[in-house]
Formats: structure tokens, sequence, C-alpha cells
């Protein structure tokens, strides 16, 4: 049996809710995920079936505002799911087809076994004469093949005999259709369809996408078992875009008919085939039957929840399991072998249209202590397109790498030009481009892989040349004011985004954002110092290989300890100016429109802008307290020559809390982070809306758009590191906790450099480190000014300073 903790339960049919639901009993396995739409219905405003393969994009262009614009998509590939089903009882007709939307539906339900990574539907209609039918199916998308997926329906019939019409297939004719305000933007992706058959079961599909060419090919097999007589199977029907095949299934009471479908996907982007159709072919052929396919799931499944645990209790551990979920669905250990980054909505629908943003800096933190391996292929991603960035910082004049705020296929900024503003209508320039600190959040997610796993072969290699490109643009972009003594940073958006330049001004870009000053300075500082304790041979590759000299290290390092940080009132400035901004009347938005999280929409639909106020989307200058430990953020600020003391930080988080609208998942995760530190009464309320951000979809309906993954990942960290104070550097695991009370009790198994397993369990004030006797090492471990050391197969507990 299935504990309910590990299930997700949907009861009755809400039209309304359909699209959340598919978005949250979305099925994947890193390569390739499907969401939960019924097989019964294609898509409509009320069903999105869509299925996407990581890092398979296709650019498109549009019309939009009378300019031509190019949008690179994350494409909807041809839909597997479909199978629908009517009665015909004996000696009558067939009846229509039955879908959840019709009045003869009586009873429906899902569930999303999160252990074992299936979905589970079922429908029970039943007609005017009595006669019912009850469809159950069971869903996977395969976590140790890849490119298989498999479903089961069973037929149960109650009050009459005859036959179910059976109708499944592939569907070809697909299009980016998921999201409400790109619908009028081009959305065919795919071209070049051709069907067939194989013997009686098989059907395949195989196209490519328009201008990427990457070749697509399904391969789908169906099994049948009737007992109550022997069914009928048309020849397969083909079209240019669909492969059909048209079953008579003979039912009656206590004699249940079942169909299984079994599907392979391989694109032209996989290793080691001659060809994708071929591939599939072969790998729907040789598949087990369903029961093979589920136990051979459920084993990779119980294998990943092995390597990946985190237990609370509670309804917020549940949440969090589902989190994980959709994170390992994401990113497993088959994105080891592919050319990704992490999809800012997952691999669940079409929003942000499956772009690579920052949330990686919310995502490799957590992976880092599970599956290391994993994180090292997402900085892959980045290194690959390390010579766009650098094409990108050519481009504007500048040395180093520029990485794109938006990334996908090959690199270069995929960001648009223009966004609609769905409230006014109004398509306005997007300046989102100029958040430049993504490249520090590729450095920061380096320095973080490396001090947790010890990594140094990657380190000083790809690695190195990661920061220092990234280094080199920033001790590019900053200019000395010798009216300050210091440099300057401007022209750029921080990680607020609602303030893209200053009132009235035409050109947009804002002055010395701290978040980006401060980052900046931080990603110079490590790299000064990596490339000063270098081993000699390391080095003098490193320096010859991308012609650094010491005068340049010597020139970061000056840039790091001089960069300008603005304050107003006693506070930290979120950059240059802000402190002059106007007053938002707050109480008045919210009395007027509710629910003011996206006050740039309304502003700008009243022809005012957001600009003009002290009104934050989501935390920018607190995010610094999310990267950085006090101790650490303390450190940064001294060597920039200004003090940062506990009062200077509670004012400033005060200042912004007041003033920030939380229009992103992540600002509540990251005030949630912050204030458990400094004000952890008001702690626990952002902790909450960060774990039901998407399960409630709290974001106006932009769930089922696709999850937000950066968010989800990012509550699995606030407990690993958050609660704990983690910091993994020297050779030592640094602890500091500042648990809530509503997470003072979880479970955490982690991996730290050469040692697996390494558990932590958190009791209210006391604190359990356990090392698995495998390990050939002790682990260090640092607490309240205090050294300890666990020998292997040992474990101690630790009493936890009073807050």
């Amino acid at each position: 049996m299935t504990a309910p903790a590990w299930v997700w339960s949907y009861e009755g049919y809400r039209p309304e809710e359909e699209r959340l639901r598919e978005a949250l009993c979305t099925l994947g396995n890193g390569y390739f995920a499907t969401r939960g739409a019924g097989t019964e219905s294609g898509a409509s405003g009320v069903h999105y079936p869509g299925t996407y393969a990581a890092g398979c994009y296709n650019r498109l262009t549009s019309t939009v505002d009378g300019r031509q614009v190019g949008n690179e998509d994350m494409v909807n590939l041809p839909n597997w799911l479909p199978l629908r089903y009517r009665i015909r009882p004996a000696g009558h007709g067939a009846g229509p087809w039955l879908t959840p939307d019709d009045s003869r539906l009586v009873e429906h339900g899902q569930d999303l076994d999160l252990r074992g990574g299936t979905l589970t539907r079922r429908s029970v209609y039943e007609d005017g004469a009595g006669r019912r039918l009850t469809v159950e199916e069971c869903r996977l998308v395969h976590m140790g093949d890849p490119h298989l997926a498999a479903l089961r329906t069973r037929f149960t019939v109650d009050g009459w005999t005859g036959e179910v019409e059976v109708e499944t297939g592939l569907d070809g004719d697909v299009r980016n259709s998921g999201v409400a305000r790109y619908r009028d933007l081009a959305s065919h992706h795919l071209t070049g369809w051709t069907t067939g058959s194989e013997r009686a079961d098989l059907l395949w599909l195989q196209c490519r996408t328009r201008t990427s060419d990457i070749g697509v090919a399904l391969a789908v097999r169906t099994a049948v078992a009737s007992p109550a007589g022997d069914h009928d199977a048309a020849r397969p029907t083909l079209t240019a875009r669909t492969a059909v095949q048209r079953l008579a299934l003979p039912v009656a009471p206590g004699e249940d008919a079942v169909v299984e479908k079994t599907v392979a996907l391989y694109t032209s982007r996989d290793p080691a085939i001659g060809n994708p159709l071929a591939a599939a072919r072969a790998a729907v052929r040789d598949a087990p039957a369903f029961d093979g396919l589920l136990a051979g799931h459920h084993r990779a499944w119980d294998a990943l929840w092995s390597q990946v645990r985190i237990e609370v209790p509670g309804e917020a551990g549940r949440i969090l399991r589902l989190h994980l979920f959709h994170l390992l669905q994401t990113l497993s250990p088959h994105t080891v072998e592919l050319d990704v980054g992490v999809p800012a909505r997952g691999l669940h629908g079409e929003a942000y249209r499956g772009h690579v943003f920052w949330d990686e800096l919310f995502v490799l933190p957590f992976l880092n202590l599970h599956l290391p391996e994993v994180s090292r292929s997402l900085l892959d991603y980045r290194h690959r397109r390390l010579p766009a960035a650098c094409r990108a910082a050519r481009a504007v004049g500048r040395r180093g790498a520029m990485y794109p705020w938006q990334s996908a296929g090959d690199g270069r900024e995929e960001t648009q030009e223009l966004h609609l503003n769905p409230r006014s209508g109004r398509w306005l320039p997007d300046r989102s481009r100029l958040q430049h600190h993504v490249g520090s959040a590729v450095a920061y997610n380096v320095w973080q892989y490396a001090q947790a796993t010890a990594d140094t072969e990657y380190l000083y290699t790809k690695g190195a040349d990661m920061l220092v490109e990234i280094s080199r643009f920033w001790a590019d972009t900053a200019a000395w004011d010798p009216s300050l003594s210091r440099y300057r940073i401007t022209g750029v958006v921080g990680p607020d985004e609602y303030h893209d330049a200053y009132p009235g001004a035409g050109a947009g870009g804002l002055d010395d954002n701290t978040y980006t000053n401060v980052t900046a300075a931080w990603v110079l500082a490590r790299t000064t110092e990596l490339c000063r304790a270098l081993p000699a041979v390391q080095q003098g590759q490193l320096f010859d290989r991308l012609q650094v000299s010491a005068d340049e290290v010597t020139r970061w390092e000056d840039v790091s300890r001089h960069l300008y940080v603005p304050h107003h009132d006693g506070v930290i400035s979120q950059f240059a100016g802000y402190g002059e901004l106007a007053e938002l009347d707050w109480a008045d938005y919210r009395r007027r429109y509710g629910d003011i999280r996206r006050l740039d929409r309304i502003l700008e639909s009243e022809g005012d802008s957001v600009n003009n106020y002290q009104a934050s989307k989501q935390a920018d200058v607190l995010m610094l307290g999310y990267l950085f430990s006090p101790g650490e953020l303390a450190t940064t600020f001294q060597q920039l020559g200004y003090d940062l003391d506990d009062d200077l930080w509670r004012g400033t988080v005060d200042y912004y809390l007041a003033r920030t609208s939380h229009g992103s998942t992540l600002s509540s995760l990251v005030h949630a982070w912050v204030l458990a530190r400094f004000r952890p009464a008001d702690a626990w309320a952002f902790c909450e809306e960060a774990l039901t951000g998407d399960v409630a979809d709290i974001q106006d309906g932009t769930t089922e758009e696709g999850i937000h993954l950066g968010a989800m990942a990012g509550t699995l960290d606030l407990v690993q590191r958050g609660m704990t104070g983690l910091e993994t550097r020297e050779d030592t695991l640094w602890l500091a906790p500042a648990a809530l009370p509503q997470l003072s009790k979880f479970d955490v198994r982690i991996r730290f450099r050469r040692h697996w397993n390494v558990e932590l369990c958190l009791r209210a004030q006391r604190l359990r480190i356990a090392v698995p006797d495998e390990d050939a090492a002790p682990v260090h471990v640092a607490l309240d000014g205090s050294s300890f050391t666990i020998p292997p197969g040992a474990s101690r507990w630790l009493d936890l300073p009073e807050s």
C-alpha cells in the first residue's frame, strides 16, 4: 500500500482546475515529460496535453506590434496519449465518444503516486438505461529507460454486455498554444510528418522542427486483453500527421478488457543511434509488457528516492515531497547525458518558452549535495555557451562573458524586446536583458559546486574558464568615478525587475544596483583567490589558455574592493537614487485592486509607471541574505570598505519588506530564508506562501502554464541549508541552525565531497550527524565556534545554541 503522504489525490472533475492539475500531475524522467492531461481529450480551453523533450527548441518569427520578432520555444512534441472510447451495447449502435466533460460522468478522480512515479485516473460513466462503464488508467514515463512511456487502461462494465470501441494512436497535429498571451504568435514548430505501421500492433510517426531541424520520432505498441472474446482490430488509419488504430473489445460484467499502450520517443539529438525512427521502433518492439515496465520504473524511482532523501513531517513535508518529485522529473540522472540547462518552468508547460534564466541559482545548491553529477552537467550547459557569452560582450564593446538573461538552444540572448501587459493590452519595451547579474549566478554556482564536491578538476578547467571571463566582464564594465573614489556599474536591471529605468528617462537601465555590484565584487574576489591559489601547472595552463596576466588579476582585486554600494536614510539602497523615488500608497492600491502582486501591470494600465515609486516586485537587496551567510555577507561588505552590522541589515530588511509586492514565486522564498534569522516570527507566513505557491496557484493562474522550478527547489534548500545554516567549505560542514518552530524536526541525507549518505537529523534544539560506516574518512563539523570530528560508522548529537 502506498502511504497517503506519498499520494496527491484529486476528487471530482472541475474543468476550471483541469489545466492546473495537468501541470501538477506531469510525469517525466529528465529526458522528456508529459502533462497529466486525459487521454480522451485534445487541446481545448479546458485541456492541454503537452510533451516536451529537454533541450528541444525551435525558432519562429512573428509579427508583434508591427515588428518582426524571433522567439525560440521549447517545442510541444507529438501527443502520444490519445486513447478515446465509447460503448456499443449488444443490439445497439455505438454511442458518442466519452470524455470527462460528458454529462454521463458520475465519478472522477486521479492519484499522483510520488513514490512510484505513476498517475492513475478513474472515471465512471452511466447512461439513462443504467449501463455503467468504469475506466481506470495507470500511466508512467519511465525513470529507468528515458525513452519509454506507457499507459494501461482497464474497462469494467456493469449492467450490460457488448463492446467498448477504442481509438488509440499518435497525434502530430500539435502546436505551442498552452500560454494565452503567446497565442497570437507563430506556434507551428513541426513539419515534415510521415506516419506508418508495422505488424498489426505498432504505429509510428516522425517529423522535425522547422528551423532547428531536430528529428523527432515516436513509435507506439498496443496490446489488448479481452477475456469476453476476441477483439477486432481495424487496419490502421494513417494521415499525414496522425497514426490511429481502432479496436472493438468484447466486454461483460466480471470480464474486464485491458489496453496497454507503450511508446518510445527519440530525437536526432540523442547519441548512439542510427536515426530516431529506427531507434524508436526497435525500443518499442523490445520493451516488456506493462507490468515489466512498471516494475523497472519502480526500481528506478526507489533508487532515486534513496539518493535524495529529505523527510519533514506534516503537510509541509507532503508539499516538499511533491516539489522534490517535480525537481527530479525535470533534472534526473538522465540529465547528465544531455546538453540542457534549468528550464524555469520545468518540462511542465510552455511559460517562459522553456528558457533558462537564473533559476539555477535556487536549484544547484540543493542538487550539489545529492546529485552533484547533475549539477556538473548543468554547469557544462553554461560552459558550452561561454563562446556565445563572449561574443555578446564583444558586441557591446566589453571584454569577457556577458551571459544572456534568457538562454535556450545556442546561448544567444532570447529575451523578448517587447512584452504584453494583459491588463492594458499594450506591448511594452522589455529591458530585462539588462539583468547582467545572471553572470554572477553562473559564477556562484561554479564556486558552490566546487566547495560541495571538491571537484578541483572541474574548478581548475571549465569552472575557471567561466569565472575568469565573467570577472573580465565585470572589471571592464566597472568605471572609476573620482568624485566617489569608487567603481560604478551603470545601465543595469536588478532582480527586482520592476525598475528598468529612471523616471522619465528614454534609455533603460539603472546605476549601481547593490545586488549587482556586491555579487560582482564577490565573483571578482573569488576569481582572484582561485588564480593565486592554483597549483603552478594549472595556473600556467589557465593563464596561457585565456591569456590572463598578473596585472589583470590585480585589476580584478582592485575592483572587488572598490565597487560602490549606495545607501540612503540609514539603509542600503536598491540602486542609486532609489530613495528619491515617490512613496506608493500601498493601502489604497490594495483596497482598489486586492491582489497587487503584479503592481507593474496595474500602474501601466493606469498610464503610470512603477519606475516612479519605491515599490519592488521581489527581493533585490535582500537576495544577498539568501546567497550569503551573515558572516560572509559582512566580510564582503568589509572588503568593499563598508560596515554591515545587524542593525543596518535589520533596518534594510524592514525597509524593503514594506515596499515589496511579491510578484514572483521566488520572493516569498527569499523573504522566508532571510527572516528566519532576523525576524523568525514573521518568517513562517512567507514560508507557507513559498510552499503553496504552485499547489494553490497563488500567482493568478500561472502554474497551469508550468511549475516554478526555482521556487520548488528553493523550498527544499530552505530546509536543507536555510534551517541548518549549512555551508560547505574547507573540507568542513559549517552549521548555524536557525530553524523555525514549524520546521524544527526533519531528516536530510547528503553527499559531501567524498562522503555519501551523511545524515542530518534536527530535533528542536539538537542536531544529530551520522556518518556511514563505509566512509573511509571522518567528517569535520563546525558549530558555534566549536569543531567536531565524526568518524565513519559513528553519530553525534550536538546541542544547538539558543537563538
